[in-house]
């Protein structure tokens, strides 16, 4: 009936009309699904704009002395390793082989506090905004490519599903909301524009367009050296997707070699040449093992083994993004072989979708391009080629899995839909609610997601349940709970707070034994305990490990006056007083407080030559203090030489007339 009705009215309708007859505004209209994707992708992220700064912010922002000096940091940030406004010194940014260039990121992070200040909130939001605007040009690149010979159905399914399904992917929002990650948004956002202007030049035949693809992809790289995988991504979408000779295919090339050829040689002039062995420091490289006390490297067997085994935990965060952490660090990974059923079903995954990738390769078969952009892309953060530092992290999913969602949905409009040629929307509407579905399970997850990235407390303790394993979770969370038990607001709670904290840490070196900032974060857990002796050990063992550690030696010269003043005032120790002043004093022979106590300490114990000696050090230290002068002459009394004794006591009085005054009213030291 419904056909008759419209044969009587004669309603003219073109091919496209046909094609599209019944499809809703919404999904064939590609400016209102263009901002529809970019609304939605801001509005999935809006509740993380209320967030602080967490995790690896410090590295880039709040800690970075480049990005805190606004726009007149700029230069340092272009000059440097992306690390070393961090570090401030040479050599500690290339801890990870290779050393990082990733200028862009931190260029609009410094353009922000020249603007806002340091205001997490400002970060977090242009965060959310670019992501949704990337979100919108996926779409338009999609469709570009999909439309052709693939008919207008399938191309706006498939690119509005691919689209729905990445932009609520959950696997993003260490991408998203942690700010940091923000070299990810704009590595992706550079790439895909760079190929959308560069499809446009071809479709077009404007030269200028060409130009502007090769510099928004020289910017893509600025952001991330991901950006690179481009270069195999570019042709294989001109192959896939247009009728372009194999000249036309390099011409479109070109520009994004030339950009990727400035870059380099930018990086290496800042970096150098060199790409140094990855280190023996766990936290750097996840492949070493501790054998008879000692760190030694995976066997290849097992390094190829760990490695086979994540690229399938990949795969099966794309699938089942549950549970999320922000930390796969050892041993959270373990160390796995090849008799691990894990292992080799990751193993037959890989070999099967590389096999039917190639074959269905020469049919120009999209799911064939899907696998292939998302192993392109996945390929230099998958440890297989280049060591990245840890074992995985989920922001290292963020551009393949356009790959993952695309294949999920070609099949679901290959395998869903109801008849062979789509006519009619009506066709699609299951796979289309089961996309929707999937959409709202992942949107519902990655709102839960954002708010556990709150701050670093609440990141680490909530994801230290998921990770309870890894060295560097337990040490984040220990280190985190000595922060947090110093706040007034946690006094009634501190030592709770500080007995945990020091579990982490014994957990951390259990994990990692070597780890030098485990064993600094326990000293300072068990100094606030006033556990003395347990923090000077732990002090001890990380200048153990290594000897030129700065903070440790003189967090160990505090701890040391701290435990003397202890054991004078509160156990009326004197002897072991002493013993740990003068430990204190021979690391930091000029530390006034020090010297004094060991003045006032000597003398208690009737050792005025020594109360002499220790007070005059202390003087010299600060030859205007009137406190240090009334103590030497206390000294001087003490041993009856009374003339020198009321000549430092009239200088004291001189400079201060109010200080007996001050010194009755004060609390007595010892």
């Amino acid at each position: 009936m419904a056909k008759s009705n419209k044969a009587k009215k004669k309603v003219k309708v073109t091919p496209k009309e046909k094609t599209l007859y019944g499809f809703p505004s919404w999904m064939s209209n590609s400016k209102t699904a263009f901002w529809g994707f970019l609304v939605f992708g801001f509005l999935l992220y809006a509740n993380a704009i209320p967030n602080d700064y967490a995790l690896d912010d410090a590295i880039v922002i709040n800690d970075n002395m480049f990005t805190q000096e606004g726009i007149s940091g700029i230069p340092g940030i272009l000059s440097k390793d992306t690390f070393f406004g961090f570090f401030k010194e040479e050599g500690k940014a290339a801890l990870v082989a290779g050393g990082r260039y990733r200028p862009l990121s931190l260029v609009t992070f410094a353009i922000e506090v020249q603007l806002f200040g340091l205001n997490p909130q400002v970060s977090h939001f242009f965060n959310a905004l670019l992501y949704g605007l990337s979100c919108g040009i996926l779409y338009l690149l999609l469709l570009m490519l999909f439309r052709g010979n693939r008919g207008e159905a399938f191309a706006v399914f498939v690119a509005f599903v691919t689209t729905l399904l990445f932009t609520a992917h959950p696997i993003h929002t260490e991408a998203v909301a942690n700010i940091k990650g923000r070299d990810e948004i704009l590595t992706l956002l550079g790439s895909i524009g760079a190929l959308y202007y560069s499809l446009l030049s071809f479709q077009q035949k404007k030269l200028s367009l060409s130009v502007w693809a090769g510099i928004i992809f020289f910017l893509a790289l600025m952001a991330k050296e991901n950006a690179i995988t481009f270069l195999a991504i570019v042709p294989l979408a001109y192959y896939f997707f247009t009728k372009a000779s194999p000249k036309e295919i390099i011409k479109q090339v070109l520009p994004f070699g030339i950009a990727t050829f400035i870059f380099l040689a930018i990086r290496f002039s800042v970096l150098g040449f060199a790409f140094s062995e990855p280190t023996l420091e766990l936290m750097n490289n996840p492949y070493v093992k501790v054998e008879n006390g000692r760190y030694i490297k995976y066997t290849s067997a097992e390094k190829l083994a760990t490695v086979t085994y994540t690229m399938g935990k990949y795969l099966q965060l794309l699938a089942v993004p549950h549970p999320l952490t922000h930390d796969y660090y050892p041993r959270h990974i373990p160390v796995v072989n090849w008799g691990d059923w894990r292992v080799l079903l990751s193993l037959l995954l890989y070999i099967a979708m590389g096999i039917f990738a190639v074959i269905r390769l020469r049919k120009k078969d999209i799911l064939s391009f899907a696998i292939l952009f998302y192993l392109a892309t996945f390929s230099i953060v998958s440890n297989l080629f280049f060591p990245v530092g840890t074992n995985m992290s989920e922001r290292f999913a963020y551009i393949p899995s356009i790959g993952f969602c695309m294949a999920i949905a070609v099949l679901s409009y290959r395998y869903l839909k109801k008849g062979d040629k789509v006519k009619a929307f009506h066709q699609l509407r299951t796979p289309l609610m089961v996309a929707a579905l999937i959409a709202v399970l992942f949107s519902i997850k990655t709102l839960s997601r954002n708010t556990v990235w709150k701050d670093n407390f609440t990141l680490f303790s909530t994801d230290i349940n998921t990770a309870p394993n890894s060295a560097k979770m337990r040490n984040a969370m220990g280190g985190e709970l000595v922060t947090q038990s110093q706040k007034p607001e946690n006094k009634l709670k501190q030592q709770e707070m500080l007995t945990e904290a020091v579990g982490h840490l014994r957990e951390a070196v259990k994990i990692h034994p070597n780890y030098k900032n485990a064993y600094l974060l326990m000293g300072n857990a068990n100094n606030y305990l006033k556990q003395y002796d347990a923090a000077i050990t732990a002090y001890n063992q990380a200048l153990a490990v290594d000897p030129a550690y700065a903070e440790a030696e003189t967090n160990l010269a505090i701890t040391y006056m701290q435990a003397g003043r202890y054991y004078g005032q509160e156990r009326n120790n004197l002897p072991k007083s002493i013993e740990f002043l003068e430990k204190s004093i021979e690391l930091r022979p000029n530390e006034y407080e020090t010297l004094r106590l060991l003045g006032v300490a000597y003398g208690i114990s009737r050792r005025p030559s020594e109360a002499i000696e220790y007070f005059t050090r202390a003087l010299n230290v600060r030859p205007n203090d009137p406190d240090a002068m009334y103590n030497l002459g206390n000294a001087y009394y003490n041993i009856g030489q009374n003339n020198l004794g009321e000549e430092w006591h009239q200088k004291a009085f001189n400079l201060d007339p109010n200080l007996l005054e001050k010194r009755r009213s004060a609390v007595k030291p010892q």
